[in-house]
């Protein structure tokens, strides 16, 4: 019997971003108090730009922003949020979409999986993501309850259960 096995990545849903930063603009948009204030949502290139005229506003755009990510499926650690920082006469946050999973982070999943997983269970490294392989299905199901459950600050999926 040929063994059974899945990947873990880490990606973002590039449409369900592009619709929570659409929600989001149409939400500063309409509410009073982001009226006259410059704030404004919008993709830069690969990374989402928020603007207004002063820091504690363009953080309540961030926390509108993160509401919407939220609301379609996204989870808050696939986002890269700056700091906010003045530019001219408004303060910008840019927040960046992390994708893949980076070699440390991939190597202490790998040590987890090592340590903690069933005894059968084998991972490798593949790139930006990992690999695991096992004889038994029951394995890897409970090797991704233990990722599920596991504090790790990188937001996993699971692909190509075979």
């Amino acid at each position: 019997m040929a063994d059974s096995s899945f990947d873990v990545v880490s990606k973002v849903d590039k449409m369900e971003a592009d619709n929570a930063v659409n929600q989001a603009r149409k939400e500063v948009d309409q509410r009073y108090d982001f009226k006259n204030v410059g704030a404004s949502v919008e993709w830069s290139g690969e990374k989402i730009l928020l603007k207004a005229n002063t820091e504690e506003r363009v953080k309540a755009v961030l926390e509108v922003v993160e509401s919407k990510m939220i609301k379609r499926g996204i989870t808050l650690k696939s986002l890269d949020a700056g700091d906010p920082y003045p530019s001219g006469k408004e303060f910008r946050i840019e927040i960046g979409l992390k994708n893949g999973i980076e070699q440390d982070a991939a190597k202490k999943i790998n040590k987890l999986i090592r340590d903690e997983a069933p005894k059968s269970v084998k991972s490798q490294i593949q790139g930006d993501e990992l690999r695991v392989s096992s004889k038994s299905r029951d394995d890897l199901q409970a090797t991704m309850a233990l990722l599920k459950g596991a504090d790790l600050d990188v937001a996993l999926q699971f692909v190509n259960f075979r």
